[in-house]
């Protein structure tokens, strides 16, 4: 049964003067990047794909490099667009995160409604799945879509109740051929 496992980049460095798709990681990201190497479904990945930000090729080269692969980046697997406010600050983008996921059918304050977002989201990955692996696949991307994707997928609708824990660095697993989540959010540090 082949599997996917889409991977959202952990902790950033944060710099209000740099637009947000071009922060890297912080050194505690970084630390958590490689400690996901630990995982012991980690042998099993034979194609990684990355969105096209900086963080997530950033976690993305962490594990293509051990695994000897080279890093497939897709544009189209970005975060929801927030280019119409750019970086607000964590409580600000908190309150903006909440009306996002209730309201999925309204752009707030300017930036991509999630419904559009979860379309473009699980449109690439279907693409990419249509496209076949030797192996397991590594999705690396972002918590936003990456929770709009997993909802997608367990048939559930918009809302935060299925966001992934604060901090980034979190994965799920589900099966390619029944598009089936076989688990929700799970730290990438964390053994099970």
């Amino acid at each position: 049964m082949p599997l996917a496992y889409y991977v959202t980049h952990p902790q950033v460095q944060i710099d209000a003067a740099i637009p947000v798709p071009d922060w890297g990681l912080s050194e505690v990201g970084r630390a958590r990047a490689h400690a996901m190497l630990n995982q012991p479904w980690i042998a099993s990945i034979g194609r990684v794909v990355s969105s096209g930000e900086r963080k997530a090729i950033e976690t993305a080269e962490v594990l293509a490099r051990h695994l000897g692969l080279e890093v497939q980046v897709r544009e189209r697997m970005h975060e929801n667009d927030r280019s119409a406010t750019g970086f607000l600050p964590p409580a600000e983008f908190e309150v903006v995160a909440d009306r996002f996921f209730a309201n999925p059918h309204e752009s707030i304050r300017g930036r991509e409604r999630a419904i559009d977002a979860q379309q473009r989201i699980a449109g690439e990955i279907q693409a990419v799945l249509d496209e076949g692996s030797a192996g397991d696949i590594a999705f690396v991307g972002h918590g936003g879509v990456g929770t709009l994707l997993l909802l997608w997928l367990s048939g559930a609708g918009i809302s935060r109740e299925s966001d992934q824990p604060a901090g980034g660095g979190n994965y799920f697993a589900f099966d390619i051929a029944a598009r089936r989540v076989l688990h929700g959010w799970q730290p990438i540090d964390r053994l099970p």
